[in-house]
């Protein structure tokens, strides 16, 4: 313990003599941010927050407060509250504490409401002292270990996740009122299904069977298509066992909806006009989104370009006439392009790290990118006029791929196919293949609706419209290691 906690500690035992050290409960009557709108010499108004500031000024002091809604400044007067409680409000609270004070509304010289207190009490000791005002937390791993201090200590952070906060409220509205019903599906499976990705696993111990985090919720939410639940959604953590950078965690939070009767070309219609009013929602109703230094446009129609455009485009190799790995290949060392050849396993992973390295950086504005090649995606509809495409779309900012969605494979024959050869990926160790799932194909093989199904990255949508460089900026506690006892201390 060091000398600053033991003066606080000090200072808490002269508070004990005086109250309940930790009191169960205190009344609010306003919020901060409402009693600023109260006209002066209103009375009996009772608010609390955590001490923020505090200037004392002999017989007339000033302090801060602030709860969710904001800060508010009060005033300790002696005359008002009397010598011995003065003192002891202005020598024996703290920055940090949370105090409750009651009191009237009045407007200093300078044109600032302020509550008068003419009671106030403690409601938490702060034992450690806050992080230095001006500064707060700067290390970005610090502020993503330690976010209640963050929070705290920047109105910035604060207003970032009420941003978050705010945008999943809109999309269980816009769905719930777009007649989607919002359901949940299992988090550990016993299969790792749903996208390309390595998985977490763990182990039921009473069942004694091996058990996967999700990666995706796709195959429980089509299940439920086919049992007559026509539109559904799910808000929902995904866990993904992979590397992390600006756009990629392990745990995440995914939306995903999928709806019956429609192919990917009504989803991109429906997605983009979602897309548009989300932004309106949180950014004062414009289209235009500033992102480190970048002006984001997501007004209008979206540019629409083809998968294999924009990878001819970029590398000038066109995947319509790529039909083996060797060919694909050979076509790479041919352009000189410098890609780990043995780092990508099967003609779709070659195309991915293909696309991902050279095409997707060049995507700044919100575009849709559509008519991917077959191989990429193994649960998508293939074209019916172009076999080699799929009936796809990705919704691309800033480099990020913000949304995936497609016409769904509903035919089992032709899905169980498909999970074979990425079996035989697996084989040859490929740890993102999709697996085998029986009980999916059970669900075909009873009859399941043509429909279309999308994912969007709920952190990535949040980050760029918050101008958030890491989406673990977004989350309110990401995955960090965890701290040494001789950091804790520090």
């Amino acid at each position: 313990m060091d000398q600053y906690q033991k003066i606080r500690l000090d200072k808490l035992d002269v508070w004990k003599e005086h109250q309940v050290a930790y009191p169960g409960r205190f009344e609010k009557t306003h919020k901060n941010a409402e009693a600023k709108e109260l006209a002066d010499d209103t009375k009996d108004i009772k608010l609390a927050g955590r001490l923020m500031a505090l200037r004392v000024m002999g017989k007339f002091s000033f302090a801060q407060i602030q709860d969710y809604s904001g800060k508010i400044q009060i005033a300790f007067q002696q005359d008002e509250v009397g010598k011995d409680d003065y003192k002891l409000y202005t020598k024996k609270f703290d920055i940090g504490d949370h105090i409750g004070v009651e009191g009237y509304m009045f407007t200093t010289q300078k044109g600032e409401k302020t509550l008068k207190v003419t009671k106030a009490m403690l409601l938490s000791k702060g034992i450690r002292p806050l992080p230095e005002k001006f500064h707060g937390l700067q290390d970005p791993e610090l502020k993503a270990r330690y976010r209640f201090l963050d929070l705290i200590m920047s109105e910035e952070t604060r207003d970032r996740f009420k941003t978050r906060i705010a945008i999943l409220k809109f999309i269980r509205n816009y769905l719930d009122s777009n007649d989607f019903v919002e359901v949940d599906t299992p988090i550990l499976q016993a299969i790792s299904s749903g996208a390309s990705a390595r998985p977490f696993q763990t182990h039921h111990n009473a069942l004694d069977i091996p058990l996967f985090m999700r990666i995706a919720p796709e195959t429980y939410l089509k299940r439920l298509v086919s049992g007559g639940f026509e539109k559904v959604y799910e808000l929902g953590k995904c866990f993904r066992n992979e590397g992390i950078d600006a756009s990629h965690l392990q745990e995440f939070t995914m939306l995903e909806w999928y709806a019956a009767y429609w192919d990917f070309k009504d989803n991109m219609s429906f997605v983009q006009k979602m897309i548009q009013e989300m932004v309106k929602t949180v950014n004062n109703g414009s289209l235009e989104v500033e992102y480190q230094g970048q002006k984001l446009d997501f007004s209008g129609e979206w540019e629409v370009k083809s998968y294999r455009d924009l990878v001819l485009e970029n590398t000038g190799i066109d995947l319509d006439k790529m039909e083996t790995v060797d060919q694909m290949k050979a076509e790479i060392k041919a352009k000189g392009l410098e890609l780990q050849l043995d780092k990508y396993i099967g003609l779709g992973g070659l195309i991915d790290g293909l696309y991902k390295k050279f095409c997707r950086p060049q995507l700044i504005q919100p575009m849709f990118l559509t008519m991917h090649h077959h191989e990429l995606v193994p649960l998508a509809r293939k074209n019916d006029d172009n076999p080699a495409q799929l009936d796809m779309f990705q919704v691309v900012v800033n480099g990020w791929e913000v949304v995936k969605a497609y016409s769904e494979l509903v035919d089992p024959l032709e899905q169980k196919k498909r999970f074979e050869e990425q079996a035989e990926l697996a084989k040859k160790g490929d740890d993102e293949a999709v697996r085998m799932e029986e009980d999916f194909i059970l669900a075909m093989e009873y009859g399941m609706p043509p429909m279309s199904g999308l994912g969007l990255g709920v952190e990535r949508m949040i980050a760029l419209l918050t101008d958030s460089p890491n989406i673990r900026d977004v989350i309110f506690f990401p995955s960090v290691r965890p701290p040494k006892a001789s950091e804790l201390e520090e």
